[in-house]
């Protein structure tokens, strides 16, 4: 089937949908979610691209290649089709991870389970017509060209639906992305990212994931923990209450109501005993900073950075853990989704120490780039993620990439607040 949007600069051939199975027999079972997972406010799908080059040549003359694992699909070797290497690779990674192959539900009391049937993941093979370098490998992409290179596969009947898809779109170049869409109920950024990686393994040869995959979602039911550890990020501190007032003056809003700063952190360490290496449901909970709009508009930004360094402390404490399971538990019993997209509110996450840029290698070595493809998640204006940079521009080593969306009418006066930052930058390196 073609797609050609008037805007798009390209013409997209996709195949027709197939189901990948795991290579082996798996578990039939029903599993249930812990009270984190279980937040409505997770029942998404997160879609993210993974933008690779054409397989390097080495000096030898070799491409780099596989290690010969046996092949489901026949791909062959150095020379092999990305998207048969793909394919490969995620039947072999279900074996291990079989939940992910079965269909996820939310039962009528409220609470998810997912039926490990086996039935398969989601795939589609897709052909653009241009390079892509044309599109600078994603770096920067319009909302609209991104959301061609991932999908949805509606599947609401009543035995539930699938909780990963997969589109792998191969390029003129060589080069090609994978666009995966994961449900957050299932995994949180370091869940996904251990899957991602276990695929990989499975692709360059591996037989076994180094890392095994641990259900035991009834570690983050509620009950009483004790125990806790610190963890402080300063740039994380001070560039998300810079990028908070930035949006405030972006959206213009009421300086007499009040604006909420969410701050997205992992609980996997902070437990006692620690979650197991290889859990890879949703460990995360949430600090929290509430300001009046004149405060943060007008007052000193030390002060909103004191808040938020001080909220994480707080929200590394067990007691506090376990209050915020509790409320979640609140709210799949009422059936309450928290509904956002005001602007009075920043949710910020950190895909920085996932390490999806370094250490993912299918075969064409690391990717250049990853991109989050977040439209539908918390209203998705109320979104602000940071990225560690593309590896397109060597200068940019160390640095931060922030992705958030916004109002088109927002747009100049935010861009106005971030080139203030960066000028303070570069009077600093130059005094």
């Amino acid at each position: 089937m073609a797609t050609h949007h008037n805007n798009m600069p390209f013409l997209l051939e996709r195949k027709d949908v197939e189901l990948v199975k795991p290579a082996k027999p798996t578990p039939f079972e029903v599993l249930s979610f812990s009270s984190i997972d279980n937040d409505r406010n997770l029942e998404l799908l997160c879609q993210s691209i993974y933008v690779y080059q054409a397989k390097p040549i080495l000096s030898n003359g070799n491409a780099h290649h596989r290690d010969g694992i046996a092949s489901k699909f026949n791909c062959k070797g150095a020379d092999s089709d990305p998207a048969c290497v793909i394919k490969d690779a995620i039947s072999n990674v279900l074996v291990q991870y079989y939940p992910l192959a079965g269909k996820l539900k939310r039962n009528s009391d409220g609470r998810l389970n997912i039926t490990c049937s086996g039935d398969g993941v989601p795939f589609l093979e897709a052909t653009a017509n241009c390079q892509l370098s044309s599109l600078h490998y994603l770096d920067g992409i319009d909302v609209d060209i991104a959301k061609q290179f991932v999908f949805d596969f509606p599947s609401k009947i009543e035995s539930g639906y699938y909780p990963l898809v997969f589109q792998v779109t191969k390029f003129s170049c060589g080069g090609f992305t994978i666009g995966m869409g994961l449900s957050h109920s299932v995994c949180d950024g370091f869940g996904a990212s251990q899957f991602f990686r276990a695929m990989a393994e499975f692709a360059s040869g591996k037989t076994e994931p180094t890392l095994k995959p641990v259900w035991e979602r009834e570690r983050l039911e509620l009950r009483d923990e004790n125990g806790v550890t610190k963890e402080s990020f300063s740039t994380l501190e001070v560039l998300g209450a810079y990028i908070w007032r930035s949006r405030f003056r972006a959206f213009k809003l009421n300086p007499d109501g009040k604006t909420i700063f969410f701050l997205t952190m992992g609980i996997r360490q902070l437990l006692n005993p620690p979650l197991p290496s290889g859990y890879y449901g949703n460990a995360i909970s949430s600090s929290t900073v509430d300001l009046m709009g004149r405060n943060l508009n007008e007052g000193p930004l030390s002060e909103a950075v004191k808040l938020i360094k001080e909220s994480k402390k707080l929200a590394s404490n067990s007691d506090y853990i376990w209050n915020r399971i509790n409320i979640m538990e609140t709210l799949i019993e009422k059936n309450i989704k928290i509904e956002a997209g005001s602007g009075a509110v920043m949710v910020l996450t950190d895909w920085r120490q996932l390490g999806l840029l370094e250490e993912v290698d299918f075969g064409w070595k690391a990717a250049v780039n990853i991109i989050p493809v977040p439209w539908n998640m918390f209203g998705y204006v109320d979104l602000c993620i940071f990225l560690p940079p593309s590896n397109l521009d060597s200068s940019m080593k160390g640095g931060v990439r922030v992705l958030i969306s916004l109002p088109r009418a927002a747009m100049p006066k935010f861009k106005e607040e971030m080139d203030a930052l960066l000028q303070l930058g570069d009077e600093e390196a130059n005094p």
